[in-house]
């Protein structure tokens, strides 16, 4: 971030020579190697759960998306101890260790042998011995642990980037939307790399080596956070965004009975300057009306100075806006639950699909089930380069047209339900061959997967880009922890999706959908029935997309934002 000299603002020091891409190197580095810890454990841990503790594949699948669900839903707390108490830097500090602390206890129960069941006896294997009290409790609080980590550091990550550049210059904001795509490239990197090497390792070294790896990145991780502390800009905690939603609402509603005017002009509305921190101005819309009454001057409101007597009768048109801007993005929100569910459910069964088909490339090598995914990850490596470089301003120079956020978010969710009808259609040949007594190949899967990173490039990344565009700026660690709020809903859902399904169906002499044999089950039934809920999603996210008003005043003109797309 360019040096602002400015002694009035508590946020900048007139000697810095902070943020900026020098910074910006550090935080993606922390960034790479922390996610490379974290997705190293989580890639492959459906086959960790059935492996080596033995357990059934429902009942994994519900550890795994419990897990997941936590660990998405914890954000939404670590944004607001963020935003309200320590500020950025120090919750990611904190959060980090918690992820170590949490590497380490889920890698000792792979080292130590007290702690995982015994081996399955080959010729019984139908005996397998079940964790143990201990063994469970210990596996719990390392993903307890990693739980916590997470919710520190996902909606604080990319916030505490954008932090680094100055928002209110061209220079800035140029070097913000390219953070974004360092951003996503070393992302998908950190996908591969997890998905094929750190997975190799632990399905054909050991489970011990195949943690310790990553267990040693995050510490990596967390060395190189803390060299960097003399470039960062650090924000300071300006109080929980909560406050002040509540304090409009409240406000709205001592007002309730005050009659708003239709024209505009005949009441004066409270509109001070702007605090340091907020970078854009918001001018009064007429959605959500009934909110405005919160920013009406009444007798009395006001003391001599033009302060407010009181902050819970009385708030800005820029309050009000805000929590306009969170009315607004809460429909399009719930539509991403359902939208990621397509995600969750084939994360959950892809590794044991993959077990049952043939997998070997060539007549030496095989391929670990855990690394099928990044066949969805090269998608989306490959396809944003093209999208972002070539297909918008193409686009632009031939019919002056660009998708929106929310038209890039919809065809994201067309893709991910062309992908479950593949998955299930797939599913139903393999399955009829395995009962035919022939394998399939592997690479059956690779459709449904490129479906699902097409789906992930268009729907995920345009939701990061929808929230962290039609939030506020001061309430970015806000707007980061939605979207892995919708997938801790959309993890619990898949949870009791699939408890449901696995009680209900089948019958007396039919096993249900998801027995643990996948060959005596059903898979392709439940992958239609998310299908199914996919279309139902979509109807949905149109209706809310259709009247979706865009957040005004931005930083830069639409005709900047426009020739950028042409140079």
């Amino acid at each position: 971030m360019e040096v602002v000299e400015n002694s009035k603002n508590p946020n900048h020091s007139p000697e810095r020579k902070r943020g900026g891409w020098r910074a910006i190197s550090f935080i993606l580095g922390n960034e790479t190697l922390e996610r490379m810890g974290t997705m190293g454990l989580s890639a492959n841990f459906m086959a960790y759960l059935t492996k080596v503790f033995h357990m059934e594949l429902v009942d994994a699948s519900n550890v795994y998306n419990l897990w997941l669900g936590l660990s998405n839903l914890a954000p939404l707390l670590g944004a607001i101890i963020s935003d309200a108490y320590v500020g950025r830097f120090k919750t990611i500090a904190y959060a980090s260790f918690f992820s170590l602390f949490g590497l380490m206890t889920v890698t000792l129960t792979a080292w130590l042998h007290q702690l995982h069941p015994p081996e399955c006896n080959i010729h019984h294997p139908d005996s397998c011995h079940r964790p143990n009290k201990l063994q469970l409790g210990v596996l719990f609080l390392g993903l307890c642990f990693l739980s916590i980590g997470s919710g520190g550091i996902r909606p604080c990550s990319i916030p505490f980037g954008a932090d680094q550049f100055d928002q209110r210059t061209e220079k800035g904001l140029k070097g913000m939307a390219s953070y974004f795509n360092w951003y996503y490239l070393t992302f998908s990197i950190v996908l591969i790399v997890s998905h094929t090497i750190i997975v190799y390792i632990q399905d054909n070294i050991s489970w011990t080596v195949g943690f310790s790896v990553p267990t040693g990145l995050m510490a990596c991780s967390i060395v190189l956070f803390f060299v960097g502390t003399r470039f960062y800009v650090y924000v300071k905690p300006e109080g929980s965004v909560f406050s002040g939603i509540v304090r409009v609402i409240l406000a709205a509603r001592k007002k309730r009975n005050l009659e708003l005017p239709v024209e505009d002009g005949t009441v004066e509305y409270y509109d001070p300057p702007l605090k340091h921190g907020v970078l854009s101005k918001l001018p009064l819309t007429n959605q959500y009306k009934f909110l405005d009454k919160a920013a009406v001057i009444k007798e009395g409101d006001l003391t001599s100075d033009g302060v407010p007597v009181n902050k819970w009768r009385l708030c800005s048109i820029q309050e009000v806006e805000e929590v306009k801007c969170l009315i607004r993005i809460i429909p399009v929100w719930s539509a991403g639950i359902i939208s990621v569910v397509t995600v969750s459910t084939q994360g959950t069964f892809i590794v044991p699909q993959a077990r049952k088909m043939d997998r070997h490339m060539g007549p030496h090598f095989e391929i670990p089930a855990g690394s099928l995914s990044v066949i969805s990850f090269i998608t989306i490596g490959l396809w944003l380069p093209i999208y972002d470089r070539i297909l918008v301003p193409s686009l632009w120079r031939i019919r002056n047209f660009r998708l929106t956020l929310l038209q890039r978010m919809g065809i994201g969710i067309v893709f991910g339900i062309m992908s479950m009808f593949s998955a299930a259609l797939v599913e139903r040949v393999r399955r009829t061959q395995a009962l035919e007594m022939t394998q399939m190949s592997v690479f059956w899967l690779a459709l449904q997967l490129v479906l699902m990173g097409l789906s992930e490039s268009f729907n995920f990344i345009g939701q990061i880009e929808f929230f962290n565009s039609q939030f506020p700026e001061h309430m970015r660690s806000l707007a980061n922890s939605l979207f892995p709020l919708s997938f801790a809903a959309s993890h619990y859902l898949t949870s009791v999706l699939l408890t449901t399904v696995h009680k209900l169906s089948g019958g007396k002499d039919q096993p249900d959908w998801l027995d643990n044999n996948l060959d005596k089950g059903r898979l392709d039934y439940f992958y239609y029935m998310i299908a199914g809920l996919g279309v139902v999603n979509l109807v949905y996210f149109w209706y809310c997309a259709r009247s979706y008003q865009y957040k005004t005043g931005s930083q830069m003109e639409d005709l900047e934002e426009e020739k950028s797309l042409v140079d």
